[in-house]
């Protein structure tokens, strides 16, 4: 072990070494930096839903069911294109 000066010896005492490099942030620019990545992770939540709901539209569009039905939920929709993929195989086995 090296020596360590004595403002090293009290900050590591108090857990308050720093690590990494640069200068301490001040709590403003952390604020900052939480909220932008908060909003980035917002965007990214909110993309990938849209993305999600547009391949469930395509999926309920390709599926037969009747005009007046109203629309499937989520889970409708993958529980009735399992059973008719299911059903398919099957007509086609027997075929």
């Amino acid at each position: 072990r090296t020596a360590l000066a004595p403002r090293e010896v009290v900050a590591r005492r108090k857990g308050k070494a720093r690590r990494g490099r640069g200068k301490a942030r001040s709590e403003g620019l952390l604020s900052k930096q939480k909220r932008s990545r908060r909003m980035k992770a917002n965007d990214r939540e909110r993309n990938r839903m849209h993305h999600l709901n547009s391949a469930l539209d395509a999926l309920r569009s390709v599926l037969p069911t009747f005009p007046d039905d109203a629309k499937l939920t989520k889970i409708e929709t993958l529980r009735f294109a399992h059973n008719y993929i299911w059903a398919l195989t099957q007509s086609l086995r027997l075929a």
